[in-house]
């Protein structure tokens, strides 16, 4: 893996950010297709939702990460905040601020935005995949010691080194982005069912939050536990999961009951 691709000057090219980007590039071109495909016509926003969305998912994941895990080292360092190369940037985090912004753009022009959101979960969980290939390639939101020659040794630049040194550990990373693309098959398959509006989204956030809090006990980035039970973004995927569920079956519910009238 390498984290710097080139050097203009002193200042680095770094693959972190390349990858980023075109995550973001990709997950809007994916979400162009799927709202064309349904034929509303709301592909012609989709490069502003994209740019929005990005944007603000960006800075969310950053300001998640910064005030719900590591503020304990950026209240004593402000100016360090925007150095996101360092490591830190929450996936749940972009997600709540990518949605939110995303949302209240299309609300702006008047669009179905619960539609929108079923039409849009597999591109955002597309988005999540790639963005997991950035964390990989600037050694982030690394794994624990396996404890053993199995796992991932980390270039000596990276913040797992410097955590780990030379240990094997777990591909945290790696088993994330191949989770969020076999959601993104499931997600495909559910959009081709007679399903209620709202629920694809819904079922989107069941099945990251659901193996997000799996993939959390071989992660290694910030062993903190929160009321020494859960890691903070363990247990903010259980309260995902369980509004998600609830709305998932209440929308069925609501439908049979209106089938039977």
């Amino acid at each position: 893996m390498h984290q710097y691709i080139f050097f203009i000057g002193d200042f680095p090219i770094r693959s972190y950010g390349i990858v980023l980007s075109l995550s973001i590039i990709l997950a809007t071109g994916a979400g162009y297709f799927f709202a064309k495909y349904d034929g509303r016509g709301y592909e012609k926003f989709l490069i502003d939702i994209g740019l929005i969305g990005g944007f603000f998912g960006l800075l969310g994941a950053r300001l998640w990460d910064v005030f719900f895990f590591d503020w304990d080292y950026y209240g004593n360092h402000l100016s360090e905040i925007l150095n996101v190369w360092q490591g830190g940037m929450a996936v749940q985090g972009g997600i709540v601020f990518g949605v939110l912004a995303g949302a209240i753009y299309a609300r702006s022009k008047k669009l179905d935005v619960i539609h929108l959101a079923d039409i849009l979960s597999p591109a955002i969980i597309l988005g999540q995949a790639l963005g997991r290939c950035a964390n990989l390639l600037n050694g982030d939101a690394f794994g624990a010691p396996t404890g053993s020659g199995f796992g991932i040794i980390y270039p000596t630049t990276t913040l797992a080194y410097r955590t780990y040194g030379a240990q094997p550990l777990w591909p945290a990373e790696v088993w994330e982005c191949q989770l969020d693309i076999v959601i993104l098959a499931l997600l495909l398959i559910f959009r081709s069912t007679n399903y209620v509006k709202g629920q694809c989204f819904a079922l989107y956030v069941m099945l990251y939050s659901a193996a997000r809090f799996f993939l959390e006990y071989f992660r290694g980035d910030y062993p903190e536990l929160v009321l020494g039970i859960f890691k903070s973004a363990q247990m903010t995927s259980v309260i995902a999961f369980s509004i998600a569920l609830i709305i998932f079956i209440l929308l069925r519910l609501r439908k049979g009951k209106t089938d039977e009238k």
